[in-house]
């Protein structure tokens, strides 16, 4: 192991994802900002930068990289799952200088992560300070600093920076603490999802709606699965949106109403409007396209979920249930993303028709794909 960090050339970036924060009552890597997890956001900004990316776990831990598969997974090497056995377990599979990025962080900087690197050269570690803190988990970190990690967590210590004294450390000072801002709590959660929308609104950005389709034979229990799915959605913090296929016509405006009657006397289309709801009607000359509802009505969403769409949709997930009577799926072999159901019929994903919040977390981690349409 070549313990001195004596080049400005970083190659490995790894994300410390052992700690799931479920004492926020959920995991925190997959809360939605911007339409992307927290893990998939700091895993974007790693392959952005560095030629090789990993992502830490807890031994045993399994962890559905979704848009980001390919990444390599290391395992923590040392019991506790803190970050300092996520950091010595990365120096200890790589043997190379590491630059670490914690999973929770809600807006990490890529220039950030440059003034880090610059100044990292010769330096046992080299870490941010803001506000008058260091930032130990936005840093970079040579095989020099692994001896004292190691000594530390053969005490059944694992405060980082109490392994900093005697390393040659190097700090970088920030002005502006917004790249180090964690999310610990739900409230962190809301301040980023805030900040996040400011920032979103005054760029005039936004980005499409991911788009899935829950489809099924009929009395599968499609809308039943919806019902205990879109919760699961919002606990993740998405703005979900939802369509339902009607293949026989429907009349959702009644006949004798105002707004009926400006329909019947020939406006193609109409609004009617309320402080709390808000309806769009119109007539069409043809079916409109699933891609094209997603994109007009649901501009802002993370998500929208359709029930039906078999034919049209571009991603699906199927809700298969033998005890209704169906001997097999609707979709053909590789059609669907997912199968949830109540048989042991063969899939790479498959899901227990009460596992909506696995589905949910399936869903998180493949937003990127999912806006693919």
């Amino acid at each position: 192991m070549d313990e001195r960090h004596t080049t400005s050339v970083v190659c490995i970036g790894l994300l410390l994802a052992g700690g799931s924060g479920l004492r926020m009552g959920r995991d925190k890597r997959l809360l939605v900002l911007q339409g992307s997890t927290l893990l998939a956001r700091g895993l974007a900004l790693l392959r952005e930068l560095f030629e090789i990316v990993a992502v830490s776990v807890a031994p045993g831990q399994t962890v559905d990289l979704g848009d980001a598969a390919g990444v390599e997974v290391v395992p923590d090497a040392w019991p506790g799952s803190s970050p300092l056995v996520g950091i010595a377990s990365g120096l200890r599979r790589f043997g190379e200088p590491l630059f670490v990025l914690a999973a929770d962080l809600a807006f990490p900087s890529a220039d950030a992560v440059r003034r880090v690197l610059a100044a990292s050269v010769g330096a046992d570690a080299c870490l941010p300070r803001a506000n008058g803190y260091l930032e130990p988990l936005f840093g970079v970190y040579a095989p020099a600093s692994f001896p004292a990690m190691v000594r530390l967590l053969e005490r059944g210590e694992h405060r980082i920076v109490e392994c900093l004294p005697g390393l040659s450390l190097v700090e970088v000072p920030f002005t502006d603490a917004t790249p180090f801002f964690n999310v610990n709590t739900m409230e962190d959660y809301v301040e980023a999802k805030r900040r996040s929308e400011r920032r979103a609104a005054a760029e005039g950005a936004a980005l499409r709606p991911a788009l899935v389709a829950i489809v099924g034979k009929s009395d599968s229990g499609k809308t039943t699965f919806i019902e205990k799915l879109l919760p699961e959605l919002r606990r993740l913090g998405m703005r979900v949106g939802a369509v339902k296929h009607d293949t026989h016509g429907f009349e959702i405006d009644r006949p004798g109403k105002d707004s009926y009657r400006h329909g019947a006397a020939g406006a193609e289309a109409y609004v009617v409007s309320s402080p709390t709801k808000l309806a769009y009607i119109a007539s069409l000359a043809s079916e409109s396209p699933l891609r094209d509802i997603a994109a007009r009505f649901f501009n802002g969403f993370d998500l929208v979920v359709a029930e039906g769409y078999k034919q049209q949709a571009p991603h699906r997930i199927e809700v298969f249930r033998a005890a209704a009577g169906h001997r097999e799926p609707l979709c053909a072999e590789g059609e669907a993303l997912a199968l949830v159901t109540d048989t042991a019929v063969t899939h790479p994903h498959r899901f227990a028709l009460d596992d909506a919040a696995g589905v949910a977390a399936f869903i998180a981690v493949r937003l990127r794909q999912l806006r693919e349409y």
